[in-house]
């Protein structure tokens, strides 16, 4: 199944390197799609590749090959795969080829997992978690491979030199160990939950902020148990 924009971007490249012979650059995507930033490109490549549409070539920029075009036919030279594929395309509004033939619909893009939002979390003085199961909120696929995951809003300040700020939203892939220097979810004698910098030291397990004003506070082991490492990071700018 392809999503609408896979198969806009699809079908620009297919388009492109028939006329000229070399695929377009990002910036031409970009425009293209009307796509805000070439990291949106760089996803729809992704997923293009992993369905078996688009190749990377090696060692030569932008370089892309067509390996199954947007009507699911092979390129010149090609054959077409086995089964007859035909592409799936989520509708959306597109405005540049004619859309396949019973396209199937759907409201959530197939390159978009949901995850339970399961409240707020501390990135300063930890808070009792805010469990919540009736929210969630949508990311793309790639952020969330492998393992189960789930999302928490961050509160705070003390993790903003890692780049972490109040009112982010953090992916979290859940485990129950994790190495010294990664950033986790650990929870605070059964009943506070915070998002810190893990270190242990000896007998004794370090939650460290990445901002002067905090204290790196210290624990028994037992009185800590991780919830989950840090996947991701969603930011909305209004």
């Amino acid at each position: 199944m392809l999503t609408r924009k896979q198969y806009e971007l699809l079908a620009f490249i297919d388009d492109r390197l028939q006329a000229r012979g070399v695929p377009p650059s990002y910036d031409e995507m970009k425009v293209a799609l009307g796509l805000r930033s070439k990291s949106g490109i760089h996803r729809l490549i992704s997923a293009l590749e992993e369905r078996g549409f688009l190749r990377r070539l090696p060692h030569r920029a932008r370089a892309l090959e067509v390996l199954r075009r947007p009507d699911g036919s092979a390129p010149a030279g090609g054959e077409t795969p086995a089964g007859g594929f035909t592409a799936t395309v989520i509708d959306g509004g597109f405005t540049g080829r004619d859309p396949l033939p019973s396209a199937e619909v759907t409201e959530t893009p197939a390159d978009a997992v949901s995850l339970p939002l399961l409240g707020r979390i501390a990135a300063g003085t930890p808070i009792e978690a805010l469990r919540d199961v009736d929210n969630h909120v949508e990311v793309p696929a790639g952020l969330v491979r492998g393992g189960e995951h789930y999302a928490l809003e961050v509160e705070g300040d003390s993790m903003r030199d890692a780049g972490i700020l109040d009112g982010d939203t953090a992916v979290v892939r859940a485990c129950e160990t994790a190495d010294t220097g990664v950033i986790v979810v650990a929870l605070v004698d059964e009943q506070e939950v915070t998002l810190k910098r893990l270190r242990h030291r000896g007998g004794a397990v370090a939650l460290e902020p990445a901002n002067p004003d905090y204290e790196t506070r210290v624990f028994p082991r037992d009185r800590v148990r991780i919830q989950g490492r840090l996947a991701a990071l969603l930011r909305r700018y209004e």
